[in-house]
């Protein structure tokens, strides 16, 4: 089986900053593609931002500039630095993984069990 498991959420002011970071663990051959996402009150699960294997990146237009999303090959691990942070980024953020558990098995995508952010003063 593969885990995703989440940690760093909390409360912050705005302008502050938050570091989010989610490790796979389990039987695992290659994490392809990782992302984060995000689900506000009364709103759908968005994209926040993805990042491949190779390290390219791409990031929700809401984010641009101040979010950053980086990721530890060796330890199945992406990050979410997330600064200048605002209340409309207030949402639960969940992480995503695309994971080979074999070389031969194809891929399937794992989620965390999500982490709540909420920025307020």
């Amino acid at each position: 089986q593969v885990q995703l498991v989440e940690s760093g959420g909390g409360l912050v002011q705005p302008g502050g900053s938050l570091r989010l970071s989610c490790a796979a663990s389990g039987t695992i051959f290659r994490a392809e593609a990782m992302g984060w996402y995000r689900q506000g009150p009364g709103k759908l699960r968005e994209l926040v931002a993805t990042i491949t294997r190779g390290g390219s990146t791409t990031y929700a237009d809401s984010v641009k500039g101040r979010f950053t999303i980086s990721r530890s090959n060796a330890e199945n691990t992406v990050y979410l630095q997330m600064n200048s942070l605002r209340p409309e980024d207030t949402a639960v953020y969940y992480c995503n993984a695309r994971i080979w558990r074999t070389s031969n098995s194809g891929y399937n995508d794992y989620w965390g069990q999500g982490s709540q952010v909420t920025v307020s003063s």
